[in-house]
């Protein structure tokens, strides 16, 4: 199994396979635009205009679930990304990463690489999971750790 075998809803509304992004290392994040970790935007952004041709790309996956910290649309999310932080990697549509609603895909990643202590609940918005070649999760960080703190890491895969 590998995050290929899932399909999500971009921000524009088009359903999409995750194949789509087989061969590349992946870095997928919980994200939230009202939130303390919201600055790591501009950090995302940085990582995939550093490494996009190199075969990496950045996932964005905005969820509610956390204080209520993106209650906005997806017009308003990919909006606020755009304009306050240039986002251009892509932005899927507002999901569940944790609980009975949980997308898939965060279900898989949760499982596959778990928090601190063998915990597979997400705890709050920016936890990112880094993805190899093959589609396999590698490593979990959590919304503390910045995304350049990680360069290393994606490094070594690409």
């Amino acid at each position: 199994m590998s995050v290929y075998e899932f399909k999500a809803r971009t921000i524009k509304g088009k359903e999409v396979s995750l194949h789509d992004y087989e061969g590349k290392v992946l870095l997928i994040v919980n994200t939230a635009s009202k939130c303390g970790f919201t600055p790591q935007y501009e950090d995302l952004q940085e990582l995939y205009a550093e490494y996009e041709g190199r075969g990496f790309a950045v996932l964005g996956f905005p969820s509610n679930q956390f204080g209520g910290q993106e209650p906005g649309t997806e017009e308003q999310i990919e909006s606020f990304c755009s304009l306050n932080y240039g986002v251009t990697f892509p932005i899927f549509a507002k999901v569940d990463v944790k609980g009975d609603k949980a997308h898939p895909l965060f279900e898989y990643l949760s499982k596959e690489a778990p928090g601190i202590l063998g915990s597979k609940s997400i705890k709050w918005n920016f936890t990112k999971f880094l993805v190899d070649r093959n589609g396999k999760p590698i490593a979990r960080y959590a919304s503390t750790i910045k995304p350049n703190d990680i360069k290393k890491d994606i490094e070594k895969l690409l």
